[in-house]
């Protein structure tokens, strides 16, 4: 298209001045014509290139694109009830009066639901859900925005990011520590996706995007109502999460952040609204807190939660589910194996009135992810206790629905157990914790019987995925300057 070649010319433009520029600015390198001053070419602004870009959101091709992604990605519904099934059937009747509507400057969101969903560490956290029509928009403009935002974005930003991911934020704070930077600014951004204030992520958007219908129609959706409780809250700040938009463009305006801290030569990963500084001394990261939190709230706007925010040993501040140990090694976080193993309580709760088979279906539906993410922990011993609470768990279960001490000795006399040994076993029936210990109980549903049951076992699944991992340093990343390639 000519978008995509006035912006590939002004790249190849724009890497030619740099290079120029290594040789004296102004000047040719050495043995061209001494004593010649050249002029420097000309080069758009990204601004310049970027004047119609609406006509790439607006393509049928973007448009199917964004169709199948937003139908693909699922989703409950918006204040209109439409699912996103329903997308295509729409899309095919209504696609004419849509590209017209965005064309001429005329397409209005509709107000999000508001959802308020419970934080892990306590409190809540607003979700604005779009419409399936909305978050098609935003998708085809997602689509033609990220290919000329990315690549300007830090090689240290890494949430929601094409081919970028958590583990290598973690993997890059793991070298930070193994070198020596064993001190950690953790900044907490309190309620950051509702406080993003609108004039600065405009002026923000405004350098990269030179195209005004494109610019409104991003403001239009900021401003959007938020539908709650009845009413509709009318937004001047913030941009709640829910749509395809909102990582982009809060990756945008803390783009600024990454850029003053690469000034300022500082160590730092950051994940979306998640950043951590790695400095050598206590007092160095005190130091750093104090400007950094003094840059967030007089440049962007944004406020630094005081509570949560800390200057501390690495080992003390969990980093995207992980704890990074003095050593630079990868551990599971406490919190994270408390958050399991309260997911596993909720499946596994004596009360729940479902078959054993059930149980081990849902167990096997959920674990398995967990294990992968954690697969960086360098020890297995904490998948071995895991694997050892969760059998627990599961004789206790089966033991409530045997109810009854005879039903119980029968039972684990059918799996192999002497009748004098499964009646000591029955005799704690009615004390399941305890009594899913007794040896009789474990001799009968042995770690075998749990794997002829078709339970997962996370200690073989983690040993297995410890002969396949690849380091995520050593995978290739998009964009960005230097991006490591495999």
């Amino acid at each position: 298209m000519k978008t995509d070649s006035m912006g590939m010319e002004w790249q190849q433009r724009r890497a030619r001045s740099l290079h120029h520029g290594r040789h004296g600015e102004g000047s040719t390198q050495a043995g061209g014509h001494e004593g010649r001053q050249v002029p420097a070419a000309k080069v758009p602004s990204p601004a310049l290139a970027t004047q119609h870009l609406m006509n790439q959101v607006c393509s049928q091709t973007t448009l199917a694109r964004a169709c199948q992604r937003v139908q693909a990605n699922g989703g409950a519904p918006g204040i209109d009830g439409m699912s996103g099934d329903a997308l295509p059937a729409w899309l095919a009747t209504n696609q004419q009066l849509l590209i017209e509507q965005l064309q001429q400057g005329r397409y209005q969101p509709t107000p999000v639901r508001g959802v308020l969903i419970p934080k892990p560490g306590g409190g809540s956290r607003q979700l604005g859900i779009p419409t399936v029509v909305d978050r098609l928009v935003q998708q085809a403009i997602l689509q033609t925005l990220e290919p000329w935002l990315d690549p300007t974005f830090s090689e240290s930003s890494y949430g929601f990011r094409p081919k970028r991911s958590a583990h290598q934020a973690l993997h890059q704070a793991a070298r930070y520590v193994a070198e020596g930077y064993r001190m950690v600014v953790d900044l907490d951004l309190e309620q950051f996706f509702d406080r993003v204030n609108h004039d600065v992520l405009m002026a923000r958007l405004a350098r990269h995007v030179g195209d005004p219908r494109l610019l409104g129609l991003i403001r239009r959706f900021l401003q959007a109502g938020l539908f709650s409780q009845g009413g509709c809250i009318t937004r001047d700040e913030g941009t709640p999460q829910g749509g395809p938009l909102s990582p982009l463009l809060a990756n945008l305006l803390l783009d600024d952040l990454d850029k003053e801290l690469e000034t300022r030569g500082h160590r730092f990963c950051r994940y979306a609204d998640d950043c951590n500084i790695y400095v050598r001394t206590l007092a160095a990261g005190r130091r750093v807190k104090c400007s950094v939190t003094r840059f967030l709230e007089q440049r962007l706007k944004l406020k630094v939660n005081e509570k949560k925010s800390a200057v501390a040993p690495v080992d003390e501040r969990p980093f995207l589910g992980y704890r990074l140990r003095e050593d630079g090694t990868l551990a599971v976080a406490s919190h994270s194996l408390e958050r399991v193993k309260e997911h596993i309580r909720q499946i596994t709760r004596r009360t729940r009135g479902v078959s054993v088979e059930r149980v081990i279906r849902d167990l096997n539906g959920r674990l398995p992810g967990w294990v992968r993410y954690f697969r960086y922990e360098k020890y297995s011993s904490v998948f071995r206790g895991l694997d050892q609470w969760i059998r627990r768990r599961l004789r206790c279960y089966v033991l409530k629905q045997k109810k009854r001490p005879y039903t119980v000795a029968r039972f684990l006399h059918a799996l192999g157990v002497p009748l004098d040994r499964a009646w000591s076993g029955a005799c704690q029936c009615r004390r399941w914790w305890k009594a899913s210990q007794h040896p009789a109980v474990k001799e009968g549903m042995n770690v075998a019987w749990f794997h002829a049951q078709g339970v997962v076992s996370l200690t073989q699944q983690f040993e297995s995925l410890q002969l396949l991992r690849k380091p995520p340093y050593t995978m290739s990343t998009y964009g960005g300057v230097g991006g490591r390639g495999t």
